[in-house]
């Protein structure tokens, strides 16, 4: 059976996952008038938004062939990850984590919840990584867990800066 996946279908995935973050972390800022927190919290939207420009640079500089091409996938192994991921919720791109947000967040609680969103991002990222064929972008995805990777040693290295 062949999935319909391409490189272009993943940026895109990953452009949205990016906008989510920064909403995340703008929304979060609104519950903290202390400076520090607040200003960290804009500084990781602000990264968010950086990270949206490099994966929409990625996209728009992926050949035609990268963005159409189906990949052939002879065991059904993508189709399988991308039913599990539906079926139980994995997770979903076309959901705004912020609304769960109740402004009643310790920074702590934040910060914990951005890296599970983080996690959450490279467990999906590796996932689609099998539906990518090594010429149509396989290597650009890995580009992108890096960054999310990056992502989750910047949260880790502010969370441990926090006094419990």
């Amino acid at each position: 059976m062949s999935v319909k996946f391409s490189a272009g279908e993943v940026f895109q995935m990953a452009q949205d996952i990016e906008r989510n973050g920064a909403r995340f972390y703008r929304k979060a800022a609104q519950g903290f008038t202390g400076q520090p927190a607040r200003e960290m919290l804009l500084s990781l939207a602000a990264m968010e938004d950086d990270h949206l420009a490099t994966f929409t640079d990625m996209k728009d500089g992926l050949s035609t062939r990268e963005q159409e091409s189906p990949v052939f996938d002879p065991f059904g192994e993508s189709e399988m990850y991308l039913k599990t991921m539906a079926s139980t919720h994995v997770f979903d791109t076309r959901k705004d984590p912020s609304e769960s947000l109740t402004g009643e967040e310790t920074l702590r609680e934040i910060l914990k919840t951005a890296i599970g969103l983080e996690k959450d991002s490279i467990i999906f990222y590796l996932g689609l990584r099998s539906a990518i064929g090594p010429n149509l972008g396989k290597e650009r995805l890995d580009d992108i867990i890096e960054e999310e990777f990056r992502h989750i040693a910047l949260l880790s290295d502010k969370l441990g800066e926090l006094t419990p």
